[in-house]
């Protein structure tokens, strides 16, 4: 695995060991930023279940000015953390080690992330409970412009994320899994 493109360009990161994490592949990671390279420059970015940190790097790397990782995962904290400090962007990151609903509350009172992206382990309707939560808290670091971007098993419905008031504008399908793009609308005549 490495950074593909941006000032961190070629330089190879670190995952965990073991099937707890499963890192996003070089040609999925490619795919997904060739999408977002025109949203990035100096965004503030969110990567929930972050594994060993690859997307939120990848953001950084192409000119994000901020990431947020939130991970539960010791070894892949210890990833991150050794990820950042290789590819010298740990001035631009902050790392919650704790689970997506304890790091959606400690993030209350933050400034709004542009984008932000879960890659939970699948079938276990995690990313569900992070946006019912967003949803349900109507926290700071959302906005009407928060892109939300959820990595899913292929066939898994997108059917309970829109149930729970968001809006699929995009899906980007690969061989196994998906990449369903987000927004939240906002309840009949209100605004986030």
């Amino acid at each position: 695995m490495r950074v593909i493109a941006g000032k961190a360009r070629r330089l190879p990161l670190v995952t965990a060991a073991g099937e707890n994490t499963r890192p996003t592949t070089d040609r999925i990671k490619e795919t997904l930023f060739n999408i977002l390279q025109n949203d990035l420059f100096e965004i503030r970015f969110l990567d929930l279940f972050a594994g060993s940190g690859g997307i939120g790097i990848e953001a950084l790397s192409r000119g994000a000015a901020y990431a947020c990782f939130v991970e539960n995962n010791r070894a892949a904290v210890d990833c991150i953390r050794k990820n950042l400090s290789v590819t010298r962007l740990e001035d631009s990151a902050e790392v919650l080690f704790c689970d997506v609903l304890t790091g959606l509350a400690r993030l209350a009172g933050s400034a709004p992330f542009q984008i932000v992206f879960m890659d939970p382990p699948y079938g276990k309707g995690l990313e569900e409970r992070a946006l019912a939560y967003i949803a349900e808290q109507k926290p700071s670091y959302i906005s009407e412009e928060t892109t939300f971007i959820v990595e899913m098993a292929l066939h898994a419905s997108v059917s309970p994320l829109t149930a729970l008031g968001y809006e699929a504008f995009r899906i980007k399908e690969y061989k196994t899994n998906k990449h369903v793009f987000l927004t939240l609308k906002p309840p009949e005549g209100e605004l986030l």
